[in-house]
């Protein structure tokens, strides 16, 4: 957690594809009453522009570094304004010394497949073989750029399981978090948020399971 009470809260919203990051990032955004920030829509604006898939975009990202850097630079610079949930996969590292809240999405594998297979129209197969493949270059991607192993998940906060209906889930997470964030000091009142001034200044309870 950041010195300083009233710079506004960072919080971000990692977890495996088809955990519904979006949907619950863009929720706990709404009723905290803060921006909405999202790498992966960024990632997939740059596939878009260079006309690739998302898996052939992550095989050119495994090679080429400054498409991560971009990205993380984008994601630290929107964090140190504040006041903004960012959905990214690897925004709990990128922005850790900023973070007030860090937040793993879980769901299991079939729950994740059949929402990718709705979302993206597709078949369940292709949908299972696509997810796997691309969550398997973004795996070694992150390890060779950054040295994070992704299944180390120490560093978050909270891990909430999303395998509920997602309007259900996006209750869930706001309560968890609200609820979260009130344990150290933060008062969410109305969807507007304050850092009270006796918020302990030791970084390390920032840090703690991210």
């Amino acid at each position: 957690m950041r010195n300083g009470a009233n710079e506004g809260l960072v919080i971000t919203i990692s977890g495996p594809h088809g955990t519904g990051k979006s949907t619950c990032a863009k929720a706990l955004a709404e009723a905290l009453k803060l921006k909405y920030v999202s790498a992966g829509g960024l990632f997939r604006e740059l596939a878009k522009e260079r006309k690739m898939t998302l898996e052939a975009f992550s095989r050119l990202a495994e090679e080429d570094s400054s498409v991560d850097k971009m990205i993380d630079e984008r994601t630290i610079a929107i964090a140190e304004e504040g006041g903004v949930v960012i959905d990214a996969q690897l925004a709990a590292w990128i922005v850790k010394h900023l973070a007030d809240a860090k937040i793993l999405l879980t769901a299991p594998d079939d729950t994740r497949f059949q929402r990718i297979a709705g979302r993206e129209n597709i078949s369940l197969s292709a949908a299972r073989d696509q997810t796997l493949l691309r969550e398997e270059i973004q795996k070694r991607r992150y390890m060779k750029y950054y040295g994070i192993d992704v299944s180390d998940l120490s560093i978050y906060d909270l891990k909430i399981d999303t395998s509920a209906p997602l309007d259900q889930t996006k209750a869930l997470v706001i309560e968890k978090v609200r609820r979260f964030l009130e344990e150290r000091g933060v008062k969410t009142v109305n969807g507007q948020n304050r850092l009270h001034l006796s918020i302990p200044q030791d970084s390390s309870a920032g840090n703690q399971a991210k």
